[in-house]
């Protein structure tokens, strides 16, 4: 409750078994003490949910973005392992020639992407870890980044990528070695 042009507000802790009623009796003693002045009130509950209601709405819109990310980076990830695979063909043929399992030729083109990747987390957890800091200190109740969360994401963006470099180094290791040699 605002009386005149004061800045400060009443806040009422109340029972919410009859509410209606509740407002009735204080809009009648409102009009009693103000009668020139209009009644108006709002409930806390609802102040705090327009208030984050904006982190809500850039939560879905970086949800959206980084789905967007993801799938564009497994697109490069994809069309740079395929190139991989085509320009080591010969040496995939070679191995398997010589005996090396499948596997062994999925580890061997997976290996080197796997190296990429570890070394972007590494990059990259730290300055997430500061970013997701500084925003969280903007809320009244604050929490702390728990180490987890950077592990899980760490190991998400493992499993991607080797999810999306496998799909080509299978297809890669199960070609037949003699086709790969007999081209040149």
């Amino acid at each position: 409750m605002v009386l005149g042009r004061s800045t400060g507000s009443a806040i009422f802790k109340v029972n919410t078994g009859n509410v209606q009623n509740l407002v009735k009796q204080i809009e009648s003693k409102w009009k009693a003490m103000a009668p020139a002045m209009p009644f108006s009130y709002r409930f806390l509950d609802e102040a705090f949910n327009n208030m984050y209601r904006d982190e809500q709405r850039i939560g879905k819109v970086a949800i959206s973005f980084a789905i967007l990310a993801i799938v564009i980076a497994c697109l490069g990830l994809f069309g740079l392992a395929t190139y991989i695979a085509e320009q080591r063909t010969k040496e995939v043929g070679i191995r398997k020639v010589l005996g090396a399992s499948i596997s062994d030729i999925t580890t061997m083109l997976s290996g080197d992407f796997i190296k990429l990747v570890s070394i972007a987390i590494i990059i990259a957890t730290p300055a997430a870890w500061w970013t997701m800091d500084k925003w969280l200190q903007d809320f009244a109740y604050r929490t702390s980044v728990s180490w987890w969360v950077l592990v899980l994401a760490a190991g998400t963006a493992l499993a991607i990528a080797l999810i999306t470099v496998s799909f080509q180094a299978i297809k890669t290791a199960l070609a037949n070695p003699v086709k790969s040699l007999r081209t040149e």
